[in-house]
């Protein structure tokens, strides 16, 4: 299928029409429902050649969102790192502060073309739901985001935009009431009307066409960031990262690097805990393969193949499973799926603030903090590239309440700077 971007790069040429990354993906739906997700996958083939969809996605991009978003050296960062150069590409500068504003407007716009009245989604962090909230009050369609009750309360900032913008949102109190519930829920309001309203997926998970969709829509920030590097240094990073809940910022930035086998790739999931726990979501250690959500992927479960629940600090990042790509590059080793724990997503939150004066979403910071000790690994003389993917608005209640500035910042770290600052968060351990 023709990417709605041009994108050049195309490797293996995956999904194939069945929607399946190797064994991964496809979909696995009830018959009535398959209709639709056909009648989706048309639509889109449609719409990925039509050039006046491809114009407007275009101008709303650059004139919307606010796209190119920039790439930043993060050189405060670097030096107190002392190894490798960390480059940042500023997804949180995205209108809505998220990437999700890139398959946002993609999704609103097939389905007013497919003539639908409402747009339904699920919500974890709130940045997908407040990305398609946006977009729904842009062109004009109705839209209900459910929404984990945890996530609710955790996410407060998020819930009121998503309210502001006119989006109803749904509290989801079964199951842990968090990301994997609202997916459910979700999944069967639209099996209730699958005719008036649309499902629009906030990751690459799902039945197919919507991880190779929504991978499409977010391609834009790898074609970006590809040229970009290219451009401020001269040759391409020797390393990209990016966070891995369900999948969608790190496809989108992976997806221009796949074919350059010189460009180390890797996905960090959210390690919770410890791995020595069962308070994450390390899909790529703990997970088996299976169906979640009506596509085969690796996925957190029980003996009995029923998803388990999972944990993080980041709520955009506690999905049981992983987008069917992912799977694919797991086993075929072109992507490094390594992980982070709560404690040193937030070292790397407050680290980000205070060197460099951004504050990262939770989601994001688990990238960085991955790349602060790959920076250390590689040493001197090489670029790493980390996705972030949002901005911590989000989450500053959250962080402030549950770990204070008081835990990360005493009196002398502050008087002696940034270097014994970020020395003093990486001692702290786990």
């Amino acid at each position: 299928m023709t990417n709605l971007i041009n994108r050049e790069i195309d490797t293996e040429n995956m999904p194939d029409k069945k929607g399946y990354f190797g064994e991964y993906g496809g979909s696995f739906v009830p018959e009535a429902l398959q209709r639709v997700m056909d009648e989706v996958a048309a639509a889109y083939e449609e719409i990925s050649q039509d050039p006046s969809f491809l114009a407007e996605l275009r101008e709303l991009n650059e004139t919307y969102t606010g796209r190119p978003s920039p790439v930043y050296h993060a050189k405060r960062l670097t030096a107190a790192v002392g190894g490798a150069d960390i480059y940042l590409k500023r997804e949180d500068l995205n209108h809505t502060g998220a990437h999700k504003i890139n398959h946002a407007l993609g999704e609103v716009l097939l389905a007013k073309r497919m003539g639908k009245k409402k747009v339904i989604a699920e919500t974890g962090a709130g940045q997908h739901g407040v990305a398609l909230a946006t977009a729904a009050a842009l062109l004009g369609l109705d839209c209900d985001i459910y929404m984990g009750a945890v996530d609710v309360r955790k996410e407060a900032p998020n819930v009121s935009r998503m309210k502001i913008l006119g989006a109803r949102v749904i509290p989801v109190t079964s199951g842990t009431a968090t990301l994997k519930d609202a997916v459910d829920a979700a999944f069967k309001a639209y099996l209730n009307d699958p005719v008036t309203q649309i499902y629009c997926i906030g990751s690459v998970v799902g039945p197919h066409p919507f991880p190779e969709m929504v991978r499409d829509f977010q391609s834009v920030i790898g074609i970006e960031a590809r040229e970009q590097m290219l451009s401020m240094s001269g040759r391409l990073p020797d390393a990209v990262i990016a966070c891995v809940g369900g999948g969608s910022n790190a496809m989108g930035i992976f997806s221009a690097f796949l074919d350059d086998k010189d460009v180390a790739i890797y996905g960090v999931e959210p390690a919770g805990k410890g791995l020595d726990t069962n308070m994450n979501a390390v899909r790529m250690v703990r997970g088996k393969k299976g169906v979640l959500h009506g596509f085969k992927c690796y996925f957190i479960q029980d003996e009995k193949g029923e998803a388990l629940p999972v944990y993080s600090i980041a709520s955009g990042l506690d999905y049981p499973g992983i987008g069917p790509q992912h799977c694919y590059l797991h086993d075929i080793k072109r992507v490094r799926y390594e992980s982070a724990t709560d404690r040193e997503a937030v070292e790397a939150f407050y680290a980000l603030s205070r060197m460099e004066g951004i504050i990262p979403a939770l989601e994001s910071s688990h990238a960085v903090a991955y790349a602060v000790k790959l920076a250390k690994e590689i040493g001197k003389g090489k670029n790493i590239l980390v996705n972030l993917s949002g901005r911590g608005d989000k989450d500053i209640d959250f962080v402030m309440e549950s770990y204070p500035i008081s835990e990360y910042e005493p009196e002398d770290v502050v008087k002696d700077g940034y270097d014994e600052f970020l020395s003093h968060i990486q001692s702290k351990g786990n």
